[in-house]
């Protein structure tokens, strides 16, 4: 298992290289990219921030929770930071398992948890204005000065 958080442009190849084995008769690759278009506002660009050792601990709780349910897989996740233009490469994941099914389900499964329990924002500088953006549970940005664990799940 593989996770980073990087201020540079993800390279897809080398995070599938993570995951791929002999055993293996599936890779599944996620790759996130900054849409132009968001709820009807033209995007200009993103910038993301993490509280990057707490995003670590939780990618790697995320690794623990598909190991637990898809058993015999391999994942590597990769996030990016910093400012993000169009079509840049925000996240990516790769899974690796016997058969495609458990790929699949095992990546979806990672990126719905990375939006539920990572400490990762994104602000999104729109034509009209900007705006940050926490997770799907709404979490507060910062709590004293960064965020707390009960903050994430």
């Amino acid at each position: 298992m593989s996770f980073e958080i990087i201020d540079h442009p993800i390279n897809i190849q080398n995070v599938m290289d993570k995951v791929i084995r002999r055993n293996a008769g599936a890779v599944t690759t996620f790759i996130g990219t900054v849409r132009e278009m968001t709820a009807g506002k033209k995007t200009l660009y993103l910038s993301y921030e993490a509280y990057i050792p707490m995003a670590i601990k939780k990618m790697e709780l995320i690794g623990e929770e598909v190991k637990e349910k898809w058993g015999d897989i391999e994942i590597a996740i990769s996030h990016r930071v910093g400012k993000l233009e169009i079509s840049d490469v925000a996240v990516v994941i790769a899974v690796s398992t016997p058969h495609r099914k458990d790929a699949y389900e095992a990546n979806q499964y990672a990126i719905e948890r990375i939006k539920e329990i990572v400490p990762i924002w994104k602000k999104e500088h729109w034509e009209t204005g900007e705006e940050w953006i926490g997770n799907q549970k709404g979490t507060k940005m910062y709590v004293n000065g960064k965020p707390s664990e009960e903050d994430f799940g």
